[in-house]
């Protein structure tokens, strides 16, 4: 039996801005549901084989924000990372559409990857790597 990631699931302060936030990496909304009171708004955007999940409740507790290699100490699922082709070309896509800028850093990671972090919406670190290891 094979297990295939099918989604990730992040709490979110606004899913509007989320919902737009990752449009800009291909996520398409496939579903949602709103509960009655519209105490809590879950959407499901999907890109190719992969969801994110979103959850929007009314009582958002917003988390604590540390810098990346702070935030990378605590235990839990820390990031979501995604692979490009060619990370210099994401770069420039990405400063143009105002999501980053010029100073945004590509580093080498120590396992070999290019890569660099920008944050959604809510401060939820976002990673794209060039990553070219036949892995």
């Amino acid at each position: 039996m094979d297990f295939v990631v099918h989604h990730i699931a992040l709490s979110v302060s606004d899913i509007k801005k989320s919902e737009e936030f990752y449009a800009h990496f291909g996520f398409k909304k496939v579903s949602q549901y709103i509960s009655e009171d519209k105490s809590l708004h879950i959407l499901h955007l999907k890109n190719s084989s992969f969801i994110i999940e979103l959850f929007s409740f009314r009582d958002c507790i917003p988390p604590e924000r540390r810098p990346l290699w702070e935030d990378l100490k605590f235990s839990g699922y820390r990031h979501i990372a995604f692979r490009v082709e060619n990370i210099h070309k994401a770069k420039e896509k990405l400063i143009r559409k105002g999501l980053i800028s010029h100073r945004t850093e590509i580093k080498k990671g120590r396992t070999g990857i290019l890569y660099f972090f920008l944050t959604d919406p809510d401060g939820n670190f976002v990673e794209i790597v060039e990553d070219k290891r036949d892995i």
